[in-house]
């Protein structure tokens, strides 16, 4: 059986996540469900297609992942299966745009014939029972992932669409000397596009020459600095502060090697 590699914005307070395992196990017994991320920023897409690029490289070849950052739910967008040397599961809106840069999908299908999952030993209160139209990770996504899982035919989930039409967003990743903040981690950290930063160089983001080291420890506690991160991205950090809030950075401000 596959593993399932599961990230979302559903948070821990609410039993959503909770919810798409039970679906999960319900579908696919004994699955093997890894989370990779469930307290992204909700609804923001740049934060979890780079959460998705950051954690690719990691996961098994034949893996499922399913994942669930949905602004759009409930509406005309697509819900798909795309088929790569792992198996992703989402909607599509976006989210796979950098997985794929590494991984591109071979094969898709829309999630047309996927029979949702009936409520379990309750019973109904005059007529009404669970549902509802807004919970496509449990209703659409779950069972989907657990079909491949299984093993089985991503074809009989619904039919094939071109693999050009499936949505990315407008993201470049660039080797320089011109880039962008792609996004920030928990610690303020600025992610950006840029995919190298020679030690010794300087980068302007935010109105400021930043030096490029080999880590944030090499500066003054309150210094900005620059680096290659764990994603093998360039970063901009401040020593024991936030760059976001220090630099006043935001999403697109524009990153350059000089």
């Amino acid at each position: 059986m596959r593993p399932v590699f599961f990230l979302s914005d559903f948070g821990l307070e609410d039993p959503y996540v909770g919810v798409v395992k039970a679906v999960l196990r319900q579908r696919a017994p004994g699955v093997k469900v890894v989370d990779l991320a469930h307290a992204l920023p909700p609804q923001d897409l740049r934060r979890a297609a780079y959460a998705l690029f950051e954690a690719l490289a990691y996961l098994p070849e034949g893996a499922v992942v399913l994942a669930v950052v949905d602004p759009g739910v409930g509406t005309r967008r697509r819900a798909i299966a795309a088929i790569g040397r792992r198996l992703y599961v989402g909607p599509d809106n976006g989210l796979f745009t950098l997985a794929w840069l590494l991984d591109p999908p071979q094969r898709a299908f829309l999630l047309e014939k996927v029979r949702p999952p009936a409520p379990q030993g309750v019973q109904t209160l005059g007529g009404w029972a669970p549902g509802g139209h807004t919970f496509h990770g449990r209703d659409l996504f779950a069972p989907a992932a657990a079909h491949l899982a299984l093993g089985l035919p991503a074809g009989e989930l619904g039919p094939e669409v071109p693999v050009g039409s499936l949505l990315r967003l407008p993201l470049r990743l660039s080797p320089g000397p011109e880039g962008e903040v792609l996004t920030f981690d928990r610690f303020g950290n600025a992610i950006t596009t840029l995919l190298q930063a020679p030690l010794g160089a300087w980068v302007e983001v935010g109105g400021r020459r930043v030096p490029v080291r080999r880590t944030f420890g090499e500066v003054g506690e309150g210094e900005a600095v620059a680096y290659l991160g764990s994603a093998g991205l360039l970063e901009v950090a401040v020593n024991r502060g936030s760059a976001k809030e220090a630099l006043g950075l935001k999403e697109g401000t524009p990153v350059r090697l000089l």
